[in-house]
């Protein structure tokens, strides 16, 4: 009784205080009633259109005050369901609610009506199911109706009711201030196993850091035990491990799966008109759905799933608009949104901002952006986490079977989250997890392909079954410009955790990380990505018949991966398949070989200095590099050495058919293959003879040796194969033998 005293004496004195802000009451009512009445009279008599329209609202507002002060006065519990009195008004108020939403007096109202008890719980789930605001609903119904929990009056089925209210109307609550001091009196309800759920998620909204406590993780471990590994309660568990992670011990799934369901869908349709009214648009009346529920068709723009900036102020001032800056300030000392300009103007107010009820809107303002970076407000991230979550969920096009209208609207959202820079949020990698199996590759490509670059560093056995099994049988299955996009995708989730890793593992102790492994299991998890990709290239390259174009894009990654020793000083260097380096060697196409040539120099460079730091005590890694790897480069090395230069290619390692060879017409294959004779320098060959020479007729290819073969080199060189002089600078000494390998039983 206590807590209940506490709450209700909150609640009293929440009311005294906003009182000013509430004066329309069930006296205010009856005045307008009596106005509203005298004014039908008088207008009874005319014919015009409009005036008709409105005479038929004013009536139909008249009803729902008559209703609602029925609802207010209240009747014992006896067979109220079949009352027509309560049938009529509870219409009244159902179909004002689905039409144009109620004010935040109505929902206090009816708030206290559903949890006291006044009615059986049929009543009550239809009076739940019409709480829609017009707009937002004030902090102290809340508060109020939270203390009608106390009194346990109501069914256990209306609370979880109300609960599940709470949690799909959280963004439209105008504070959140009270709500959040009543966290421990939501955590006790955590005992009921029927409410559990749903309170997990309201916690999940409403958990700051100060909330964690040793006392609360010890609770939801011994609840774990008891109830099993349910997932609203690792969902609750993993934010407590988010916020202090030396509290929770156990191993939890960290942004894998959706914990909750959709709190939502007794009132989806409504929340989108509520949305719609918020930005200024005229939404289309809605049907009061009990069961099955479908998007509303609506009018769209770029913008409109994003809500509209409103400060809390303006929204409790009830559209007054004329009150200048001082008038604001004196009132709360809170600087009102929409008079944000300017980044000075953000420096300047920075301590009195006042975040949006509907953090959405911030995603549509730059300088909102900046605030939220500043701050580092984790509760505030975290109602954006959640907004983004179920608006993905709401307007996926491919995950609603219905929704594939609205193609170039939800790919207008996809680009302002791209925009907003919404990188590694946990909301975005939970959609794509969800979605992915249902894409089809062709809506929201680029967008789609974008947050999977944006994807954070995580163990990639983990994300293996998730992501990139999906992944491959669409890489599979589609164009080759689909795997172009594809592999270039990987290769900015590769940069970027790259990025991530170069700085985080030489920053933080592995105890402080949020990865908790070791040096040598990252390193495994982005060996084990590039070897991903190297299987994808190799089955591409066959199944494209060996395209040209599709081996740009493979080296494109593979010019990221042979930099990562000294560009990221990271203790990792993995070469690229046979299936890829020979194509490569043997292509038609000069610039796919002059790329080759710059991966191979910078590979030799990356093993060379890790081999220089693997002999000084003082920089030896705990990550020390396989004998094999420097094995397969020499073995890479010899045979480019051959091709280009020695005219001695595939003595080991390759075997080609000698018929196949044959039916080739190559008399003496083993000489034919040098700079001059590659198929892809022909060309060049032919062009710097015929320049050089002009008079003669004739085109000798072997005539270029001596000095000949110094100025073809530098012919080469001119023609911008900038990749092939790096290479026969470090690997080929000019006296047409081939430079030492890099031996690894030499060191």
């Amino acid at each position: 009784m206590s807590s209940q005293k506490k709450v209700n004496s909150q609640a009293r004195k929440r009311t005294s205080q906003g009182s000013n802000s509430y004066q329309t009451r069930l006296s205010a009512w009856k005045v307008q009633e009596d106005l509203s009445v005298s004014n039908s009279i008088l207008k009874h008599g005319q014919n015009n259109s409009l005036e008709d329209y409105e005479h038929a609202d004013n009536q139909a507002e008249d009803a729902l005050q008559v209703a609602l002060r029925y609802f207010e006065k209240g009747l014992t519990k006896t067979s109220q369901s079949k009352d027509k009195t309560l049938e009529k008004h509870l219409k009244t108020v159902e179909n004002v609610a689905w039409k144009s939403g109620l004010a935040p007096e109505g929902i206090d109202i009816l708030l206290n009506v559903a949890l006291s008890g006044k009615f059986g719980s049929a009543v009550n789930t239809r009076i739940f199911k019409c709480m829609i605001p017009v707009t937002l609903i004030s902090e102290d119904s809340v508060v109020k109706a939270v203390s009608w929990l106390c009194v346990g009056k109501c069914s256990g089925s209306t609370k979880v009711l109300f609960y599940r209210w709470l949690v799909a109307m959280f963004d439209f609550i105008d504070h959140k201030e009270q709500i959040n001091l009543l966290y421990g009196f939501f955590f006790a309800s955590l005992q009921d196993d029927a409410l559990c759920p749903y309170v997990c998620h309201l916690l999940c909204l409403l958990t700051k850091k100060e909330n964690v406590k040793p006392f609360r993780v010890r609770k939801l471990l011994d609840l774990q035990v008891k109830m099993g590994m349910q997932t609203h309660l690792q969902a609750l568990l993993s934010l407590y491990k988010f916020f202090v992670p030396t509290l929770i011990s156990v191993s939890l799934p960290m942004r894998r799966k959706v914990f909750f369901k959709n709190s939502e869908n007794l009132w989806k349709t409504a929340l989108l008109a509520v949305r719609q009214r918020n930005q200024g648009l005229a939404p289309e009346p809605l049907k009061l759905m009990l069961t099955i529920v479908r998007p509303v068709k609506r009018k769209w723009n770029s913008h409109s799933l994003i809500p509209v900036l409103n400060s809390h102020n303006a929204s409790k001032e009830n559209g007054e608009k004329g009150m200048n800056l001082c008038d604001y300030f004196s009132s709360n000392g809170s600087l009102p949104l929409e008079q944000l300009k300017s980044f000075p103007q953000l420096l300047q107010n920075i301590h009195c901002l006042e975040l949006p009820s509907q953090m959405g809107a911030v995603l549509n303002n730059s300088l909102l952006l900046h605030y939220i970076n500043c701050v580092r407000d984790e509760s505030v991230l975290l109602r954006l986490y959640h907004w983004l979550s179920q608006t993905l969920q709401e307007e996926c096009i491919w995950y609603k079977v219905n929704n594939h209208e609205h193609g170039k609207e939800f790919t207008n959202f996809l680009d302002t989250i791209i925009k907003a820079e919404c990188e590694g949020f946990y909301s975005c990698e939970a959609f794509l997890y969800k979605s992915l199996p249902l894409w089809d590759g062709l809506c929201c490509r680029s967008q789609f392909l974008q947050l999977v670059s944006w994807i954070p560093f995580s163990s990639f056995s983990e994300m293996k079954p998730l992501l990139f099994d999906h992944l491959s049988r669409l890489f599979f299955t589609s164009t080759v410009y689909f795997k172009c996009s594809i592999l270039q995708c990987l290769k900015e989730l590769l940069q970027n955790w790259l990025l991530w890793l170069s700085m985080d593992i030489h920053v933080k102790s592995v105890m402080n990380s949020p990865l908790e492994t070791t040096l040598g299991g990252s390193m495994n998890s982005v060996s084990e990505l590039i070897h991903y990709v190297g299987w994808l290239s190799t089955t591409a390259m066959r199944l494209e018949s060996s395209s040209t174009f599709l081996l740009h894009f493979i080296l494109d990654f593979y010019e990221k991966v042979c930099d990562i020793y000294i560009n990221y000083n990271l203790p990792l260097v993995v070469l690229f398949p046979p299936g890829i380096f020979y194509p490569a060697l043997l292509s038609l196409d000069s610039s796919i070989l002059n790329q080759l040539c710059y991966i191979m120099d910078r590979y030799r460079k990356n093993l060379t200095a890790a081999k220089k730091n693997e002999l000084v005590p003082k920089t030896k890694s705990e990550f020390s590099f396989s004998s094999k790897t420097y094995q397969e480069f020499n073995h890479y090395l010899t045979a480019m050495v051959g091709c280009l230069w020695t005219s001695k290619p595939f003595q080991k390692g390759l075997y080609i058919d000698p018929k196949v060879l044959e039916k080739a017409a190559v008399a003496e294959y083993k000489n034919s293959l040098n700079l001059v004779h590659h198929p892809a320098f022909l060309s060049y060959a032919v062009s710097f003879l015929l320049q050089g020479w002009p008079e003669k007729r004739t085109v000798n290819m072997s005539s270029i040796r001596g000095k000949k073969w110094n100025w073809y080199l530098d012919y080469l060189f001119s023609e911008g194969l900038q990749g092939l002089k790096l290479f026969i600078k470090s690997s080929i000494h000019r006296s047409s033998v081939p430079t030492e390998s890099i031996n690894h039983e030499q060191h």
